[in-house]
């Protein structure tokens, strides 16, 4: 059976499209499955709307957080309660198109265990936000060892793989990066990312840039190594003007105002704090890991699962 996992924050208007669209996909295609709705926290009546479709489906199963706790922790949720042989991550604006969910179960039917969706085109981006994209995916791709220049949620992962994942125990989880660091026999199919057929998009340009800095930091350790780098330029700038100085010096030449020493000062504090910051982010990083708190917390859950009983009942 395929378990197809949707994380689903504020997407009241696209449930009920996206629900019926991958059902009349896949039973068009004979293949069986369920479907995995995670509720995010939202604030408008998505929950209500997934509950709608688990009353009207068996195949339909939800799960609902507390809170918000992010879609890395959706996507893991998601997984931990899919019960299938393998599952597919899609998202619920249907940008992600649903058509290829049946491609992606034939590669895993050939012996793949993992079958990456990469974006050919990222549809309807801004200039900005495209550039800010490719500049993300370059340093995580360094970071990383794997080209993610093309890398999307939008991915089939045999059980194997799922087992991995949700054992896991770091708390701060870069689901496209980790997808393709535990390894096995994998496939890539390209799609197109289609326009949205109802409500916005819920990220932010400043919700982007958190998303890039905890991933990237959750990943890798270039921005400590960064210190380094600032440090080494630090001490060739202070030996080439500790030269300049001791010319001057021996030459009896005296310096002109104090332009340059301010200068430099504004510059090494800066260097200073800019190194503090980086570090100071990798402690509050190992801090969230030592306390090892749950990465979501499920409030609700509606559906039936395989013996009849309801996945509300098995949560209490």
């Amino acid at each position: 059976m395929l378990s197809v996992v949707i994380p689903t924050y504020n997407e009241e208007a696209m449930v009920p499209r996206t629900a019926a669209v991958i059902a009349d996909v896949l039973d068009a295609a004979s293949i069986p499955f369920e479907m995995v709705f995670v509720d995010d926290g939202s604030r408008d009546g998505s929950w209500d709307r997934i509950q709608d479709a688990s009353a009207a489906s068996s195949r339909v199963r939800g799960v609902r957080f507390s809170r918000n706790f992010g879609k890395e922790s959706a996507i893991l949720a998601g997984l931990s309660s899919a019960r299938g042989d393998c599952c597919v991550v899609i998202d619920c604006d249907l940008q992600h198109p649903p058509a290829k969910i049946v491609e992606m179960y034939r590669l895993w039917q050939d012996g793949y265990e993992i079958v990456e969706g990469q974006k050919a085109s990222r549809g309807s981006e801004g200039a900005l936000h495209s550039l800010a994209a490719r500049i993300f995916y370059a340093v995580i791709s360094k970071a990383t060892g794997f080209d993610m220049a093309h890398a999307s949620d939008f991915k089939l992962l045999d059980r194997k793989a799922v087992t991995v994942l949700v054992n896991m125990r770091e708390r701060c989880a870069f689901f496209r990066a980790l997808s393709s660091w535990v390894g096995f026999k994998t496939a890539a199919i390209e799609f197109d990312v289609a326009d949205r057929e109802a409500g916005e998009s819920k990220w932010s340009t400043l919700s982007l840039v958190k998303y890039a800095v905890n991933n990237i930091t959750s990943f890798s350790t270039a921005p400590m190594q960064l210190v380094t780098v600032l440090g080494v330029i630090m001490l060739v700038i202070s030996v080439v003007f500790g030269f300049i100085s001791l010319a001057q010096k021996i030459a009896g030449q005296a310096l002109e105002g104090f332009t340059t020493v301010i200068l430099l000062q504004l510059f090494s504090s800066s260097i200073v704090m800019i190194s503090l910051g980086i570090i100071g982010y990798y402690i509050a990083k190992i801090y969230e890991e030592v306390k090892s708190r749950p990465r979501y917390i499920i409030a609700e859950a509606c559906g039936t699962d395989a013996d009849g009983q309801s996945d509300q009942e098995a949560l209490r």
